[in-house]
């Protein structure tokens, strides 16, 4: 059973020092530390879960330095009590391993599904809001005479019927007959191709 321990600064204006003093004094035989901030992938913290093995425990100085948002903590937390592995905190003062820290565990689980349910909810009551008062959801729709022109370019380069309402997502054929009818065109069951002068 080995103490690894994690940390990890999120901006340049944070220092490792405190966190790295607090991991040696748990303890901790190995130490990998994450020097860069931003979003990119979190090297070192793959490098430790490849690292521990099972009756390990990863420590961290706190439970953000390990995942960006609940959900990032729990899928982590997830991956390695699946590898046997606990975690403790020690700013937290919770440690995976013990009832307690276990129970914080399942607190955590439902606070973070909660989160994702009230983000559901208000997306779909925003969604219903907007839409009560007119505003359209989705891709904007081709204007009516952009989809008339288009048509009309298609069907002169050789495109069928069927092509035609498929590429532009024209529901019936009859507006692709009215469009090319419009600009002087009677469609046949053939593609039409122009002849050049």
């Amino acid at each position: 059973m080995a103490k690894i321990g994690y940390a990890r600064v999120s901006t340049k204006d944070q220092n490792l020092d405190l966190q790295l003093a607090e991991l040696e004094k748990a303890g901790c035989e190995k130490v990998y530390s994450e020097h860069k901030s931003g979003i990119k992938a979190r090297l070192e913290l793959a490098e430790a879960i490849k690292y521990l093995r099972k009756g390990d425990i990863l420590v961290v100085y706190k439970f953000d330095r390990l995942g960006r948002s609940l959900r990032d903590l729990l899928n982590i937390i997830s991956e390695l009590h699946e590898k046997g592995v606990s975690i403790q905190s020690l700013k937290d003062n919770i440690d995976t391993s013990s009832t307690s820290g276990k129970l914080m565990m399942h607190i955590f689980a439902s606070l973070a599904e909660f989160e994702r349910d009230l983000i559901v909810e208000r997306t779909q009551a925003g969604r219903k809001a907007a839409m009560a008062k007119g505003k359209k959801m989705g891709r904007p729709k081709l204007k009516r005479h952009t989809k008339a022109k288009a048509t009309v370019s298609l069907y002169k380069n050789g495109m069928t019927i069927d092509e035609i309402q498929k590429q532009l997502g024209i529901k019936s054929k009859s507006s692709i007959y009215r469009f090319l009818r419009i600009e002087g065109i009677e469609p046949t069951r053939k593609p039409h191709i122009c002849k050049k002068k």
